[in-house]
């Protein structure tokens, strides 16, 4: 009899080990999962913001360089799949295509000086230069998060859990090629020069 019941207890202490450890590590998983998410939000943000700041840019290029439409229907083709995107999966890849349209505007940006005249242009570039560095911090931060999730996903004895649980890898967001070699999003060179100093006239000398 008294072995009976110490094999009962036995076996109940490791049902209660094994749940112990089941149930951290699901709220492990679950806490790492709702990181990449929070971290992916502060990504989309700034891509539906980039986007929408997109087409005044457009507009303002093209009082100046209406003849270049393939550019002009590359970036309407990319802001149609940002619109059209639901997952982290298609929004990556809608961004991406948008950093290889931007690209390409901003070769023909360089093509055409007198922009640099235009006030609207000035403030346009200021605010899509300022979306692009916040947009560079919360991607990094993005990957990051996905870099320790799929880690922990993978890591024994974790991944037996994550594996029964349904868990998968998050999508990381790399930085497309053509993006790479494409100018960065800096239109210094395109800013007024400033007014030359006017001489101030000496006196006469008696």
């Amino acid at each position: 009899m008294k072995r009976s019941v110490m094999v009962l207890l036995v076996v109940v202490v490791l049902l209660l080990i094994i749940v112990g450890r089941f149930m951290g590590s699901y709220n492990g998983l679950v806490n790492k999962q709702t990181e990449v998410h929070t971290a992916f939000a502060e990504v989309d943000n700034q891509l539906q913001r980039r986007s929408d700041l997109i087409p005044n840019l457009v507009e303002t290029v093209k009082g100046f360089a209406a003849q270049e439409q393939e550019v002009f229907g590359r970036i309407a083709d990319a802001r149609a799949q940002m619109a059209g995107a639901r997952t982290p999966q298609d929004k990556i890849a809608a961004g991406q295509s948008m950093d290889s349209a931007l690209g390409r505007l901003l070769v023909v940006i360089e093509n055409y000086p007198q922009l640099r005249s235009s006030e609207n242009f000035a403030r346009l570039q200021d605010e899509l230069s300022g979306t692009e560095n916040r947009l560079s911090v919360a991607r990094t931060r993005y990957n990051e998060k996905v870099g320790d999730f799929n880690a922990l996903i993978r890591r024994f004895p974790t991944n037996i859990f994550s594996n029964m649980l349904g868990f998968k890898a998050e999508p990381f967001y790399p930085v497309s090629t053509e993006a790479k070699q494409t100018p960065k999003v800096d239109f210094g060179g395109l800013r007024p020069a400033p007014a030359p100093a006017t001489a101030v006239p000496q006196a006469a000398k008696p």
